[in-house]
């Protein structure tokens, strides 16, 4: 949508909130001294961004305390998961710890994504 559409309060909140979400997903400090290494993180965060929000978009869209959420939110919930990588038969497991309190969000999450049909 537009800003024009938005309105000017709708437009400077979106905007706020578009540079809250940068900062805390790295554009708060800068690296380097270094412009090239300055552009490079600057990258990396705007696309850890749009990561975060294509995520919460596809997959959790229909929960309602993930959906919205912080990226401090997002980190701590379904980024940051107690489990371990477990390899048996030339194959990978990913153990979930039962008791996490966001194991089905988290699963679901998955299982979407996996479901998303491949680009060509």
């Amino acid at each position: 949508m537009p800003f024009g559409a938005i309105g000017s309060t709708g437009a400077r909140t979106l905007a706020e909130d578009c540079i809250r979400t940068a900062k805390a997903m790295g554009l708060h400090n800068l690296p380097s001294q270094s412009w090239q290494i300055n552009t490079g993180w600057m990258l990396a965060a705007n696309l850890a961004a749009d990561l975060d929000a294509w995520l919460r978009l596809l997959t959790l869209h229909d929960s309602k305390d993930l959906a919205g959420a912080e990226p401090d939110t997002m980190r701590f919930r379904i980024y940051h998961l107690p489990a371990r990588l477990a390899k048996h038969a030339r194959r990978r497991y990913l153990r979930i710890e039962r008791t996490w309190p966001w194991a089905s969000a988290f699963t679901t999450s998955w299982r979407r994504l996996i479901q998303l049909p491949a680009t060509t």
